[in-house]
């Protein structure tokens, strides 16, 4: 039954009734909060970023790991350093001999042999010369007949063929001892041995077996990034980007970089054009010029893991928000809008290798801030 607003004077307990204060302060505090949030959705900028994880590599390739193979086959009898040990370019790291432990000697012998058959062959080609000079001599005398001049001709080129053929010979042996005298495998850069295949140690190796590898102390670094292949195409050289290092403390807000700490400044240098097998294309970043140095090489060895933020273009909470609820592509810049709008102006259409005007319709579309 419905009672009139006058009426409540009739029940004096039900008009003392008051809301609780508690009540009163959480109406306040949520209305204060949806018009709070509702002004930061509107005008709070957030900073979008192509983000992804990857890792901290040398930026030039002398600078990064190498294998250290053996040139010839044989079995190792001798390692000259220790895994983790310091090197320097030239030090002798192991000692691969021939299985025959008289193959040295051996092919000296077989040099000098071959070095006496080349100097008989050579006495004997000088002998026959002289015999043709002597037979043309007398044939045109008279006194001899032509084949026989003939036959002395022959000598000089059979001579001559044998020593072409001992020559070959002693150059295969001088190769096989110049092969011999890499017996010794030596570090092809400064830096500190790793992953030391010591299990090789007594047992036969072949021309291209890994012995160990060289890491370098000293490198010029950068970091690279794997990106998603939605973000990919709008990633651009000179872009800036943060990075937070593995290991290193940092407190990380993507969208207010000024408000980050322990987070490091980089560039993008350049983008891989096709992807990996995962489907990731990878992005290289540089240090930042005239910002705070990258952590030392002692505490972001290479290979460490990093995780990257691209930025992009700069957009509302609100926007933002309705963007991921929506799952939708990442804003479009003002150079990207140039260059369709660009494309558009020229007449690119389909038939001419361009791309067609309703395709950049829908690009456009699809970036264009609702």
């Amino acid at each position: 039954m419905a009672y009139k607003l006058e009426h409540i004077s009739h029940f004096p307990t039900l008009a003392a009734l008051r809301p609780p204060r508690a009540a009163f302060a959480a109406a306040w505090i949520i209305a204060v909060g949806i018009v709070v949030s509702a002004l930061i959705m509107a005008f709070v900028p957030w900073v979008q970023t192509a983000n992804g994880d990857g890792q901290v590599v040398a930026l030039n390739p002398d600078d990064r790991a190498a294998d250290v193979a053996a040139l010839v086959s044989g079995r190792i009898s001798q390692w000259y350093v220790q895994d983790g040990e310091r090197v320097t370019a030239g030090q002798p790291l192991a000692r691969v001999i021939d299985l025959d432990p008289d193959f040295l000697a051996r092919l000296g012998a077989e040099r000098g042999q071959i070095e006496a058959e080349i100097a008989a062959v050579t006495q004997s080609q000088s002998v026959a010369s002289i015999d043709v000079g002597r037979a043309q001599q007398l044939w045109r005398e008279g006194l001899l007949a032509r084949r026989d001049l003939e036959l002395a001709q022959i000598k000089v080129a059979d001579s001559g063929a044998k020593l072409a053929e001992s020559r070959a010979k002693l150059q295969r042996i001088d190769v096989q001892l110049a092969r011999q005298s890499t017996q010794v495998v030596r570090s092809p850069r400064d830096g500190r041995i790793q992953n030391l295949n010591a299990a090789l140690s007594g047992g036969i190796v072949s021309p291209g077996t890994v012995l160990a590898s060289v890491a370098p102390e000293t490198a010029d670094r950068a970091v690279a990034l794997y990106i998603d292949g939605r973000d990919i195409a709008l990633v651009r050289v000179g872009q800036p980007a943060r990075l937070e290092f593995e290991g290193w403390p940092a407190i990380q807000f993507s969208g207010w970089p000024s408000i980050a700490q322990g987070i490091f400044d980089g560039r993008v240098r350049a983008l891989d054009p096709t992807s990996t097998n995962s489907g990731l294309f990878r992005v290289l970043i540089e240090p930042m010029p005239g910002k705070r140095a990258w952590p030392d090489l002692r505490f972001t060895k290479l290979g460490a893991k990093v995780r990257g933020w691209i930025q992009m273009e700069t957009v509302s909470v609100g926007y933002e928000l309705w963007r991921q609820l929506n799952d939708f592509p990442l804003e479009f810049g003002r150079e990207m809008r140039a260059t369709v709008n660009s494309r558009d102006g020229k007449g690119g259409d389909g038939d001419k290798g361009g791309v067609p005007k309703d395709d950049d319709a829908t690009v456009l579309k699809a970036g264009k801030t609702k």
